[in-house]
């Protein structure tokens, strides 16, 4: 570890940065300090090499320290660090849009950005609103998401959003927001194989809304294809489709929350070629930079935007934006990104690797206290068995006891989910369960 590494990983205090989702005060009296990373292993404080299971945090898609990555945003600092998006522009900024737009079917043909997960959801819900009111449908303000979603931090994200700890200290939620149930059916779908066979029948639940506050007031519904901060919640066979099926005969728009699906995590650019259900608008960020600068973006399909490009062409069409919507140096990181991810085929690497995948994911469940284990292309989860009145530590536990062992892996609640950089190997795959059934096999 060079000088600079060593003195970086030894603060002087620790209380000034409040941590996010953390327990801060358990945290600073042991420390888990990464210093450095490279491909798929971050590097610990101490010098350990720590493989990294999650991609970060669902992000790091193509893996750490990419050369392509590292350079383009080198480059783009020194040329030009920062230009206003407001009435002014930036070649790369309309580079990227139109190469992250040939990623997706058509009619996805528009994109706005934003500058994380939580912003590309408020935007969204903001455009599916203000989109009914421009096309003479004003009383569709309606939102609805799902219960055990997760649509970032934002108070619309919370508000669709149906994860209880992200909601319940923060008072009121947005107005005019309901929810249909979650998909996960232990029941009838533990240790499922890729997709469940069952539980499409959860999406008449859209139905039953529909008929409680009628259609002429919903503007959009707001689903992750597949669920993912909340434990890797795999869409039974036909669901999405129904969805859409439901929404086309209201009226009503269907937004994906692609943000962990997009980008190659399943095999496919994104979800909605992998499930094939074309949604009207796809939120999006951490795989759009692999991680290297915040970003996100919202896809929109051309219906949308040719409704708000009416009335005189000197007036803003949208007034909605962020300052760091299309910052220089993202996008070149983005478009750095996107190369990466072309030269080396990581979009669909996932396919290839997905059936090993499974069958080592499937290996763990012979583990003790393993309730349910699931999966769809580099996605994984591992259900624990909960201790009784303590739940979430057992999956803590076994978080900290991997972390020793050299693995990063993500818990929550007591769910470990697993999300790998692309890049991953076999022998890395091997490894990294091999290290995951040491810990599952031991007292936690």
């Amino acid at each position: 570890m060079s000088d600079t590494a060593a003195t970086a990983a030894i603060p002087n205090n620790l209380e000034a940065f409040w941590m996010p989702f953390t327990a801060n005060r358990q945290f600073k009296k042991a420390p888990r300090m990464f210093v450095g990373a490279k491909d798929m292993h971050y590097t610990t404080a101490d010098g350990r090499q720590v493989l990294d299971g999650t991609a970060g945090l669902w992000c790091c898609n193509a893996g750490h320290g990419r050369p392509r990555i590292v350079e383009a945003v080198q480059k783009q600092v020194a040329e030009m660090d920062y230009a206003p998006a407001f009435q002014m522009g930036h070649p790369r900024a309309f580079e990227l849009a139109a190469r992250l737009a040939a990623l997706l079917p058509s009619p996805l043909d528009h994109v706005f950005f934003t500058g994380s997960g939580s912003e590309s959801v408020d935007t969204a819900l903001k455009i599916a609103i203000a989109y009914q009111r421009a096309i003479g449908q004003g009383s569709r303000t309606r939102l609805i998401g799902r219960e055990r979603g997760y649509h970032g931090v934002g108070f619309g994200g919370i508000s669709v959003g149906g994860i209880v700890n992200n909601r319940k200290h923060f008072g009121t939620m947005l107005g005019g927001v309901d929810h249909i149930r979650h998909t996960h059916d232990p029941a009838r779908n533990a240790f499922t194989r890729g997709q469940p066979d069952n539980g499409a029948e959860f999406a008449e639940d859209l139905i039953k809304v529909i008929q409680l506050h009628d259609a002429s007031t919903i503007a959009a519904v707001i689903v992750e294809p597949v669920a993912g901060s909340t434990g890797v919640l795999i869409p039974p066979k036909g669901y999405l489709k129904r969805l859409r099926e439901i929404c086309d005969q209201h009226g009503i728009l269907l937004i994906f929350d692609e943000v962990i699906t997009g980008f190659g995590r399943l095999g496919t650019g994104f979800a909605t070629e992998y499930f094939d259900v074309v949604p009207d608008l796809i939120t999006t960020a951490k795989g759009i930079t692999s991680g290297v600068i915040p970003m996100g973006a919202v896809f929109c399909s051309s219906k949308i935007y040719d409704a708000f490009m009416t009335g005189p062409e000197h007036m803003i069409e949208l007034f909605h934006g962020y300052t760091y919507s299309a910052h220089p140096v993202a996008c070149a990181a983005a478009l750095g990104t996107l190369d990466t991810y072309e030269e080396e085929g990581l979009l669909t690497r996932a396919s290839e690797l997905a059936s090993y995948w499974e069958d080592a994911v499937h290996s763990l469940k012979d583990c003790p206290k393993v309730i349910d284990v699931r999966n769809l292309g580099l996605i994984g989860a591992i259900e624990l068995e909960p201790i009784a009145g303590e739940p979430t530590k057992r999956a803590f536990s076994a978080f900290l006891k991997a972390y020793e062992d050299g693995l990063l892996i993500r818990t929550t609640g007591d769910i470990i989910a697993l999300s790998p950089p692309l890049i991953i190997s076999k022998a890395q795959i091997d490894e990294l369960f091999g290290k995951l059934r040491t810990v599952l096999q031991s007292n936690i």
